[in-house]
Protein backbone atom coordinates (compact mmCIF):
# COMPACT_ATOMS: atom_id res chain seq x y z
CA UNK A 1 0.00 0.00 0.00
CA UNK A 2 2.66 2.71 0.70
CA UNK A 3 4.02 1.46 -2.78
CA UNK A 4 1.12 2.21 -4.12
CA UNK A 5 0.69 5.89 -2.34
CA UNK A 6 4.21 6.62 -3.61
CA UNK A 7 3.11 5.82 -6.96
CA UNK A 8 0.22 7.76 -7.26
CA UNK A 9 1.89 10.80 -5.66
CA UNK A 10 4.98 11.21 -7.97
CA UNK A 11 2.85 10.61 -11.12
CA UNK A 12 1.49 13.80 -9.86
CA UNK A 13 4.81 15.49 -9.98
CA UNK A 14 5.51 15.25 -6.49
CA UNK A 15 9.11 14.52 -4.72
CA UNK A 16 8.80 11.40 -2.67
CA UNK A 17 10.69 10.12 0.23
CA UNK A 18 9.73 6.27 1.31
CA UNK A 19 11.17 5.37 4.30
CA UNK A 20 11.04 1.94 6.57
CA UNK A 21 12.15 1.39 10.09
CA UNK A 22 13.42 -2.12 8.93
CA UNK A 23 16.86 -1.79 7.20
CA UNK A 24 17.18 -1.70 3.74
CA UNK A 25 13.56 -1.98 3.07
CA UNK A 26 13.39 1.71 1.91
CA UNK A 27 15.99 1.07 -0.76
CA UNK A 28 13.22 -2.36 -1.60
CA UNK A 29 10.14 -0.02 -1.93
CA UNK A 30 11.94 2.24 -4.51
CA UNK A 31 12.99 -0.38 -7.00
CA UNK A 32 9.43 -2.08 -6.23
CA UNK A 33 8.00 1.47 -7.32
CA UNK A 34 10.51 1.87 -10.43
CA UNK A 35 9.35 -1.29 -11.43
CA UNK A 36 5.72 -0.37 -11.31
CA UNK A 37 6.18 2.67 -13.58
CA UNK A 38 8.44 0.45 -16.06
CA UNK A 39 5.21 -1.73 -16.21
CA UNK A 40 3.00 1.26 -17.06
CA UNK A 41 6.08 3.04 -19.63
CA UNK A 42 5.42 -1.15 -21.14
CA UNK A 43 1.72 -0.71 -21.44
CA UNK A 44 1.56 2.52 -23.11
CA UNK A 45 -0.01 3.84 -20.15
CA UNK A 46 2.99 6.18 -19.16
CA UNK A 47 5.88 8.26 -21.22
CA UNK A 48 9.65 7.00 -20.96
CA UNK A 49 10.15 11.00 -20.11
CA UNK A 50 7.73 10.90 -17.67
CA UNK A 51 9.03 7.83 -15.81
CA UNK A 52 12.60 8.65 -15.90
CA UNK A 53 11.05 12.49 -14.26
CA UNK A 54 9.50 10.36 -11.36
CA UNK A 55 11.76 8.24 -10.67
CA UNK A 56 14.53 11.16 -10.02
CA UNK A 57 11.80 12.69 -7.93
CA UNK A 58 12.15 9.25 -5.54
CA UNK A 59 14.04 8.48 -2.86
CA UNK A 60 15.25 6.51 0.16
CA UNK A 61 15.28 7.77 3.32
CA UNK A 62 17.49 6.09 5.87
CA UNK A 63 16.90 7.87 8.75
CA UNK A 64 13.41 9.53 10.01
CA UNK A 65 15.19 13.01 10.24
CA UNK A 66 15.44 13.15 6.68
CA UNK A 67 11.41 13.30 5.98
CA UNK A 68 12.56 17.26 8.19
CA UNK A 69 11.26 19.25 4.99
CA UNK A 70 8.33 16.90 4.35
CA UNK A 71 5.10 18.97 4.06
CA UNK A 72 3.03 15.70 4.04
CA UNK A 73 3.79 12.04 5.69
CA UNK A 74 1.34 9.25 4.89
CA UNK A 75 1.49 6.30 6.91
CA UNK A 76 0.84 3.10 5.89
CA UNK A 77 2.39 0.63 8.93
CA UNK A 78 1.21 -2.03 10.50
CA UNK A 79 -2.74 -1.89 12.05
CA UNK A 80 -1.27 -1.72 15.89
CA UNK A 81 -2.39 1.09 17.16
CA UNK A 82 0.87 1.56 19.76
CA UNK A 83 3.07 1.45 17.19
CA UNK A 84 1.34 4.26 14.53
CA UNK A 85 1.43 6.19 17.86
CA UNK A 86 4.77 5.88 18.86
CA UNK A 87 5.80 6.99 14.89
CA UNK A 88 3.98 9.78 14.98
CA UNK A 89 5.17 11.22 17.91
CA UNK A 90 8.52 10.51 16.52
CA UNK A 91 7.46 12.57 13.35
CA UNK A 92 6.10 15.39 15.42
CA UNK A 93 9.62 16.18 16.46
CA UNK A 94 10.85 16.00 13.43
CA UNK A 95 8.72 17.70 10.94
CA UNK A 96 7.79 21.26 10.30
CA UNK A 97 4.89 22.80 12.40
CA UNK A 98 2.51 23.51 9.06
CA UNK A 99 3.55 19.66 7.90
CA UNK A 100 -0.24 17.91 7.24
CA UNK A 101 0.18 13.89 9.11
CA UNK A 102 -1.98 11.38 8.04
CA UNK A 103 -2.53 7.53 8.34
CA UNK A 104 -3.83 5.18 5.91
CA UNK A 105 -5.61 2.84 8.64
CA UNK A 106 -8.56 0.88 7.12
CA UNK A 107 -9.43 -0.26 11.23
CA UNK A 108 -8.07 2.11 13.64
CA UNK A 109 -9.26 5.21 15.17
CA UNK A 110 -7.87 8.31 13.56
CA UNK A 111 -8.77 10.18 17.01
CA UNK A 112 -6.82 7.62 19.04
CA UNK A 113 -3.79 7.35 16.97
CA UNK A 114 -3.19 11.17 17.70
CA UNK A 115 -4.69 11.01 20.65
CA UNK A 116 -0.91 11.96 22.43
CA UNK A 117 -0.27 14.16 19.93
CA UNK A 118 0.95 17.74 20.96
CA UNK A 119 -0.42 19.10 17.78
CA UNK A 120 -3.11 16.65 16.32
CA UNK A 121 -5.29 19.61 14.83
CA UNK A 122 -3.50 18.52 12.03
CA UNK A 123 -3.69 15.19 12.05
CA UNK A 124 -5.81 13.41 9.44
CA UNK A 125 -7.04 10.04 8.00
CA UNK A 126 -6.38 9.55 4.21
CA UNK A 127 -7.75 6.14 3.36
CA UNK A 128 -6.39 4.60 -0.07
CA UNK A 129 -8.14 1.82 -1.54
CA UNK A 130 -5.82 -1.14 -2.64
CA UNK A 131 -4.32 -1.31 -5.17
CA UNK A 132 -4.28 2.55 -4.68
CA UNK A 133 -3.10 3.97 -8.16
CA UNK A 134 -6.36 2.21 -9.19
CA UNK A 135 -8.80 2.90 -7.24
CA UNK A 136 -10.47 6.26 -7.32
CA UNK A 137 -11.90 6.56 -3.71
CA UNK A 138 -9.89 8.43 -0.48
CA UNK A 139 -11.66 8.28 2.64
CA UNK A 140 -10.44 11.75 4.26
CA UNK A 141 -11.09 11.23 7.96
CA UNK A 142 -11.64 13.84 10.73
CA UNK A 143 -10.25 13.32 14.30
CA UNK A 144 -12.22 14.22 16.97
CA UNK A 145 -9.12 16.86 17.46
CA UNK A 146 -8.51 17.61 13.51
CA UNK A 147 -8.89 21.35 12.25
CA UNK A 148 -11.13 21.62 9.26
CA UNK A 149 -8.46 23.33 7.25
CA UNK A 150 -6.33 20.16 7.50
CA UNK A 151 -8.78 18.56 6.02
CA UNK A 152 -9.27 20.73 3.48
CA UNK A 153 -6.05 20.27 2.53
CA UNK A 154 -5.94 16.69 2.70
CA UNK A 155 -9.17 16.23 0.27
CA UNK A 156 -7.49 19.10 -1.76
CA UNK A 157 -4.33 16.97 -2.04
CA UNK A 158 -6.26 14.40 -3.13
CA UNK A 159 -8.19 15.36 -5.29
CA UNK A 160 -4.89 17.27 -7.22
CA UNK A 161 -3.66 13.26 -7.19
CA UNK A 162 -6.78 12.56 -9.89
CA UNK A 163 -8.49 10.80 -6.91
CA UNK A 164 -11.89 10.98 -5.73
CA UNK A 165 -12.07 12.17 -2.41
CA UNK A 166 -15.36 12.13 0.00
CA UNK A 167 -15.20 13.18 3.97
CA UNK A 168 -16.00 11.63 7.18
CA UNK A 169 -15.63 11.68 10.83
CA UNK A 170 -13.78 9.47 12.97
CA UNK A 171 -16.23 6.56 12.94
CA UNK A 172 -15.68 2.83 13.38
CA UNK A 173 -14.96 1.80 9.64
CA UNK A 174 -15.33 5.12 8.03
CA UNK A 175 -17.45 4.97 5.37
CA UNK A 176 -17.30 1.46 3.03
CA UNK A 177 -16.41 0.11 5.99
CA UNK A 178 -19.24 0.17 8.28
CA UNK A 179 -22.07 0.86 5.54
CA UNK A 180 -20.56 -2.37 3.68
CA UNK A 181 -21.28 -4.76 6.74
CA UNK A 182 -24.85 -6.17 5.42
CA UNK A 183 -23.45 -7.13 1.97
CA UNK A 184 -21.59 -10.16 3.75
CA UNK A 185 -23.74 -10.40 6.94
CA UNK A 186 -27.39 -10.80 5.17
CA UNK A 187 -25.41 -13.60 3.19
CA UNK A 188 -24.29 -15.20 5.59
CA UNK A 189 -27.36 -15.03 7.69
CA UNK A 190 -29.49 -16.17 5.18
CA UNK A 191 -26.70 -19.62 4.35
CA UNK A 192 -26.93 -20.29 8.60
CA UNK A 193 -30.37 -20.33 8.36
CA UNK A 194 -30.55 -23.10 5.58
CA UNK A 195 -32.55 -20.74 2.84
CA UNK A 196 -29.82 -21.19 0.10
CA UNK A 197 -26.12 -22.28 -0.59
CA UNK A 198 -23.09 -19.90 -1.24
CA UNK A 199 -22.94 -20.44 -5.07
CA UNK A 200 -27.06 -19.77 -4.75
CA UNK A 201 -26.67 -16.61 -3.06
CA UNK A 202 -23.71 -14.93 -4.90
CA UNK A 203 -26.06 -15.70 -8.19
CA UNK A 204 -28.55 -13.85 -6.86
CA UNK A 205 -26.87 -10.54 -5.99
CA UNK A 206 -25.00 -10.58 -9.51
CA UNK A 207 -27.35 -11.45 -11.81
CA UNK A 208 -30.13 -9.60 -10.17
CA UNK A 209 -29.07 -7.25 -7.56
CA UNK A 210 -26.04 -6.45 -10.36
CA UNK A 211 -23.23 -6.43 -7.60
CA UNK A 212 -20.24 -7.55 -9.75
CA UNK A 213 -19.07 -10.29 -6.67
CA UNK A 214 -21.29 -11.85 -4.67
CA UNK A 215 -20.36 -11.90 -0.96
CA UNK A 216 -18.91 -15.61 -0.97
CA UNK A 217 -16.75 -15.67 -3.64
CA UNK A 218 -15.75 -11.76 -2.70
CA UNK A 219 -14.64 -12.48 0.56
CA UNK A 220 -12.47 -15.56 -0.53
CA UNK A 221 -11.21 -13.22 -2.37
CA UNK A 222 -10.46 -10.56 0.25
CA UNK A 223 -9.39 -13.62 3.08
CA UNK A 224 -12.10 -15.10 5.11
CA UNK A 225 -9.92 -14.18 8.20
CA UNK A 226 -9.52 -10.29 6.83
CA UNK A 227 -13.27 -9.75 5.62
CA UNK A 228 -14.27 -11.58 9.50
CA UNK A 229 -11.35 -9.72 11.25
CA UNK A 230 -13.13 -6.46 10.11
CA UNK A 231 -16.71 -7.09 11.39
CA UNK A 232 -15.73 -8.36 14.59
CA UNK A 233 -13.61 -5.14 14.78
CA UNK A 234 -16.55 -2.48 13.56
CA UNK A 235 -18.58 -5.07 16.01
CA UNK A 236 -16.75 -3.93 19.27
CA UNK A 237 -16.16 -0.56 18.40
CA UNK A 238 -20.27 -0.35 18.32
CA UNK A 239 -19.97 -1.80 21.89
CA UNK A 240 -21.06 -5.05 19.96
CA UNK A 241 -24.34 -3.60 18.43
CA UNK A 242 -26.35 -6.45 16.69
CA UNK A 243 -26.28 -4.43 13.65
CA UNK A 244 -22.83 -5.65 13.28
CA UNK A 245 -22.98 -9.34 14.61
CA UNK A 246 -20.42 -11.53 12.92
CA UNK A 247 -21.01 -14.77 11.90
CA UNK A 248 -20.33 -18.03 13.26
CA UNK A 249 -20.32 -20.00 10.61
CA UNK A 250 -17.08 -17.64 9.13
CA UNK A 251 -15.96 -18.01 12.23
CA UNK A 252 -15.70 -21.64 11.75
CA UNK A 253 -14.49 -21.23 8.47
CA UNK A 254 -11.63 -19.13 9.39
CA UNK A 255 -10.63 -21.90 12.63
CA UNK A 256 -10.60 -24.42 9.88
CA UNK A 257 -7.92 -22.74 8.01
CA UNK A 258 -10.40 -22.41 4.88
CA UNK A 259 -9.41 -18.20 4.43
CA UNK A 260 -10.07 -18.17 0.70
CA UNK A 261 -8.17 -18.28 -2.43
CA UNK A 262 -4.66 -17.65 -0.21
CA UNK A 263 -5.06 -21.08 1.35
CA UNK A 264 -7.10 -22.58 -1.83
CA UNK A 265 -10.19 -23.64 -0.07
CA UNK A 266 -12.59 -21.04 1.31
CA UNK A 267 -16.71 -21.31 0.86
CA UNK A 268 -15.28 -22.59 -2.55
CA UNK A 269 -12.37 -24.76 -3.45
CA UNK A 270 -9.60 -23.10 -5.44
CA UNK A 271 -7.33 -26.62 -5.94
CA UNK A 272 -6.44 -27.09 -9.52
CA UNK A 273 -9.04 -28.39 -11.49
CA UNK A 274 -11.48 -27.77 -8.86
CA UNK A 275 -15.54 -27.62 -10.06
CA UNK A 276 -17.66 -24.36 -8.77
CA UNK A 277 -20.60 -24.91 -7.37
CA UNK A 278 -23.15 -23.89 -9.68
CA UNK A 279 -26.76 -22.29 -8.29
CA UNK A 280 -29.65 -24.08 -8.08
CA UNK A 281 -31.74 -23.26 -11.03
CA UNK A 282 -35.08 -24.58 -11.60
CA UNK A 283 -36.32 -27.30 -14.44
CA UNK A 284 -38.17 -25.58 -17.53
CA UNK A 285 -41.98 -24.81 -16.54
CA UNK A 286 -44.17 -23.59 -18.88
CA UNK A 287 -45.13 -20.13 -18.50
CA UNK A 288 -49.05 -19.36 -17.38
CA UNK A 289 -51.08 -17.63 -20.83
CA UNK A 290 -52.65 -15.30 -18.68
CA UNK A 291 -52.17 -13.73 -14.84
CA UNK A 292 -54.16 -10.72 -13.43
CA UNK A 293 -52.00 -8.28 -11.90
CA UNK A 294 -53.41 -6.57 -8.71
CA UNK A 295 -52.58 -2.90 -7.91
CA UNK A 296 -49.32 -1.57 -8.45
CA UNK A 297 -45.89 -3.63 -7.65
CA UNK A 298 -44.01 -1.01 -6.66
CA UNK A 299 -40.68 -1.46 -7.58
CA UNK A 300 -41.37 -4.30 -9.84
CA UNK A 301 -43.97 -2.54 -12.15
CA UNK A 302 -41.32 -2.87 -15.35
CA UNK A 303 -42.25 -6.48 -14.98
CA UNK A 304 -45.90 -5.95 -16.22
CA UNK A 305 -44.60 -4.34 -19.90
CA UNK A 306 -41.75 -7.64 -19.70
CA UNK A 307 -45.16 -10.40 -19.09
CA UNK A 308 -46.94 -8.71 -22.16
CA UNK A 309 -43.99 -8.64 -24.02
CA UNK A 310 -42.89 -12.44 -23.79
CA UNK A 311 -46.66 -12.70 -24.77
CA UNK A 312 -48.69 -13.68 -21.37
CA UNK A 313 -51.78 -11.94 -21.23
CA UNK A 314 -52.45 -9.59 -18.19
CA UNK A 315 -55.71 -8.20 -16.88
CA UNK A 316 -54.76 -5.40 -14.65
CA UNK A 317 -57.21 -4.67 -11.44
CA UNK A 318 -57.42 -3.29 -8.22
CA UNK A 319 -55.47 -5.02 -5.70
CA UNK A 320 -52.34 -4.61 -2.93
CA UNK A 321 -49.69 -5.17 -5.24
CA UNK A 322 -49.26 -8.84 -6.49
CA UNK A 323 -49.46 -10.80 -9.18
CA UNK A 324 -52.63 -13.33 -9.02
CA UNK A 325 -51.83 -16.68 -11.16
CA UNK A 326 -54.04 -19.09 -12.47
CA UNK A 327 -54.18 -21.69 -10.07
CA UNK A 328 -54.96 -19.12 -7.49
CA UNK A 329 -51.71 -18.35 -6.39
CA UNK A 330 -50.42 -15.04 -5.34
CA UNK A 331 -46.92 -13.49 -6.51
CA UNK A 332 -45.82 -10.96 -4.38
CA UNK A 333 -42.22 -9.05 -3.95
CA UNK A 334 -40.63 -9.89 -0.75
CA UNK A 335 -41.84 -7.67 1.83
CA UNK A 336 -40.01 -9.12 5.20
CA UNK A 337 -42.76 -11.49 5.77
CA UNK A 338 -42.78 -15.54 4.95
CA UNK A 339 -44.98 -17.61 2.84
CA UNK A 340 -45.69 -20.25 5.48
CA UNK A 341 -47.94 -16.87 7.67
CA UNK A 342 -50.30 -17.64 3.88
CA UNK A 343 -51.20 -21.31 4.90
CA UNK A 344 -54.08 -21.26 3.99
CA UNK A 345 -53.22 -19.34 0.81
CA UNK A 346 -50.38 -19.91 -2.17
CA UNK A 347 -48.11 -17.10 -2.00
CA UNK A 348 -44.86 -17.08 -3.41
CA UNK A 349 -42.25 -14.37 -2.86
CA UNK A 350 -40.08 -12.93 -5.72
CA UNK A 351 -36.92 -11.26 -4.46
CA UNK A 352 -35.74 -7.54 -5.69
CA UNK A 353 -33.70 -6.85 -8.75
CA UNK A 354 -31.76 -3.60 -10.29
CA UNK A 355 -33.26 -4.00 -13.28
CA UNK A 356 -35.83 -6.49 -14.07
CA UNK A 357 -35.11 -6.36 -17.68
CA UNK A 358 -31.51 -6.85 -17.44
CA UNK A 359 -31.76 -9.38 -14.71
CA UNK A 360 -30.42 -12.58 -15.62
CA UNK A 361 -31.62 -14.88 -12.85
CA UNK A 362 -35.18 -14.22 -10.37
CA UNK A 363 -35.34 -15.82 -6.79
CA UNK A 364 -38.64 -17.21 -5.25
CA UNK A 365 -39.45 -18.34 -2.30
CA UNK A 366 -42.26 -20.38 -0.63
CA UNK A 367 -43.39 -22.30 2.31
CA UNK A 368 -42.76 -26.50 2.08
CA UNK A 369 -46.37 -28.30 0.42
CA UNK A 370 -47.27 -25.01 -1.72
CA UNK A 371 -49.50 -26.35 -4.43
CA UNK A 372 -46.90 -27.65 -6.91
CA UNK A 373 -48.83 -26.07 -10.04
CA UNK A 374 -48.83 -22.52 -8.30
CA UNK A 375 -45.05 -22.68 -7.96
CA UNK A 376 -44.59 -24.42 -11.59
CA UNK A 377 -46.37 -21.43 -13.16
CA UNK A 378 -44.56 -18.72 -11.27
CA UNK A 379 -41.33 -20.78 -12.49
CA UNK A 380 -42.97 -20.67 -16.26
CA UNK A 381 -43.60 -17.00 -16.00
CA UNK A 382 -40.14 -15.82 -15.05
CA UNK A 383 -38.71 -18.50 -17.72
CA UNK A 384 -41.08 -16.65 -20.54
CA UNK A 385 -38.41 -13.50 -20.08
CA UNK A 386 -35.55 -15.42 -20.31
CA UNK A 387 -35.14 -15.48 -17.17
CA UNK A 388 -32.80 -18.21 -14.87
CA UNK A 389 -35.12 -18.85 -11.53
CA UNK A 390 -33.74 -20.20 -7.86
CA UNK A 391 -36.24 -21.25 -5.68
CA UNK A 392 -34.99 -21.14 -2.25
CA UNK A 393 -36.42 -21.45 1.41
CA UNK A 394 -38.88 -19.79 3.18
CA UNK A 395 -36.82 -17.10 4.59
CA UNK A 396 -38.04 -13.65 4.88
CA UNK A 397 -36.84 -10.45 3.18
CA UNK A 398 -35.59 -13.11 0.50
CA UNK A 399 -31.70 -11.99 -0.27
CA UNK A 400 -31.68 -8.80 -2.90
CA UNK A 401 -34.20 -7.09 -0.95
CA UNK A 402 -33.23 -7.85 2.41
CA UNK A 403 -29.43 -6.85 1.81
CA UNK A 404 -30.07 -3.31 0.15
CA UNK A 405 -32.78 -2.44 2.89
CA UNK A 406 -29.76 -2.80 5.06
CA UNK A 407 -27.30 -1.32 3.31
CA UNK A 408 -29.92 2.02 3.32
CA UNK A 409 -30.91 1.65 6.66
CA UNK A 410 -27.04 2.08 7.37
CA UNK A 411 -25.94 4.18 5.12
CA UNK A 412 -29.09 6.08 6.29
CA UNK A 413 -28.00 6.17 9.73
CA UNK A 414 -24.51 7.60 8.83
CA UNK A 415 -25.99 10.66 7.30
CA UNK A 416 -28.39 11.28 10.33
CA UNK A 417 -25.21 10.89 12.53
CA UNK A 418 -23.27 13.24 10.69
CA UNK A 419 -20.97 10.64 9.65
CA UNK A 420 -20.94 11.46 5.87
CA UNK A 421 -23.10 13.54 3.43
CA UNK A 422 -25.90 11.33 1.91
CA UNK A 423 -23.85 11.88 -1.53
CA UNK A 424 -20.45 10.87 -0.13
CA UNK A 425 -21.92 7.83 1.50
CA UNK A 426 -23.53 6.71 -2.19
CA UNK A 427 -19.85 7.90 -4.10
CA UNK A 428 -17.97 6.27 -1.41
CA UNK A 429 -20.00 2.66 -1.73
CA UNK A 430 -20.01 2.79 -5.73
CA UNK A 431 -16.41 3.53 -5.87
CA UNK A 432 -14.91 1.71 -2.87
CA UNK A 433 -16.96 -1.52 -3.41
CA UNK A 434 -18.00 -1.28 -6.77
CA UNK A 435 -21.77 -1.34 -6.05
CA UNK A 436 -24.01 -0.89 -8.64
CA UNK A 437 -25.87 2.25 -7.27
CA UNK A 438 -25.12 3.80 -4.09
CA UNK A 439 -27.89 2.70 -1.12
CA UNK A 440 -29.32 6.02 -0.94
CA UNK A 441 -29.75 6.13 -4.50
CA UNK A 442 -31.48 2.64 -4.31
CA UNK A 443 -33.72 3.14 -1.69
CA UNK A 444 -34.84 5.94 -3.31
CA UNK A 445 -36.07 3.87 -6.33
CA UNK A 446 -37.03 0.96 -3.98
CA UNK A 447 -39.42 3.67 -1.24
CA UNK A 448 -37.80 4.26 2.16
CA UNK A 449 -41.53 3.40 3.14
CA UNK A 450 -40.98 0.20 1.79
CA UNK A 451 -37.53 -0.48 2.86
CA UNK A 452 -38.52 0.40 6.64
CA UNK A 453 -42.29 -1.58 6.33
CA UNK A 454 -39.59 -4.36 5.24
CA UNK A 455 -37.20 -4.14 8.12
CA UNK A 456 -40.10 -3.37 10.41
CA UNK A 457 -41.05 -7.05 9.48
CA UNK A 458 -37.64 -8.35 10.13
CA UNK A 459 -37.44 -7.37 12.67
CA UNK A 460 -40.75 -8.99 14.37
CA UNK A 461 -39.60 -11.65 12.93
CA UNK A 462 -35.92 -11.40 14.39
CA UNK A 463 -36.52 -9.74 17.68
CA UNK A 464 -32.69 -8.87 18.14
CA UNK A 465 -32.68 -5.32 17.20
CA UNK A 466 -30.55 -6.17 14.39
CA UNK A 467 -33.24 -5.21 11.74
CA UNK A 468 -35.06 -2.57 13.60
CA UNK A 469 -34.97 0.61 11.04
CA UNK A 470 -32.95 3.61 11.85
CA UNK A 471 -34.11 7.08 12.56
CA UNK A 472 -32.55 7.98 9.59
CA UNK A 473 -34.33 5.44 7.20
CA UNK A 474 -37.47 6.25 9.21
CA UNK A 475 -37.31 10.09 9.07
CA UNK A 476 -36.74 9.59 5.65
CA UNK A 477 -39.91 7.27 5.36
CA UNK A 478 -41.79 9.89 7.05
CA UNK A 479 -40.87 12.89 4.99
CA UNK A 480 -41.40 10.63 2.01
CA UNK A 481 -45.15 10.03 2.68
CA UNK A 482 -45.40 13.50 3.42
CA UNK A 483 -44.40 14.25 0.18
CA UNK A 484 -46.59 11.79 -1.42
CA UNK A 485 -49.94 13.29 0.47
CA UNK A 486 -49.31 17.25 0.09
Amino acid sequence: MGQGIAQVALVAGHPVRLYDSAPGRAEQAVAGVAGRLDRLVEKGRLGKDERDAAVARLHAAGALDELADAVLVVEAIVEQLPVKQRLFADLEQVVAADALLATNTSSLSVTAIAGGLAHPGRFVGLHFFNPAPLLPLVEVVSGFATDPAAVTRAYETAKSWGKTPVRCTDTPGFIVNRVARPFYAEALRIYEEGAADPATIDAALRESGGFRMGPFELTDLIGQDVNEAVTRSVWESFYQDPKFTPSLAQRRLVESGRLGRKSGHGWFSYAEGAERPEPHTAAPAEAPARIVVRGDLGPAQSLVDLFERAGVAVRRKKGDGYVELPSGGKLSLADGETSFEYHQEDVIYFDLALDYEKAGRIVLSAREGIAPESLAEAVGLFQALGKQVSVIGDVPGMIVARTVAMLADLAADAVERGVATAEDVDTAMRLGVNYPAGPLEWVGRLGHRRAAALLHALHERYPTGRYAPSLGLVRRAYAEEAEETA
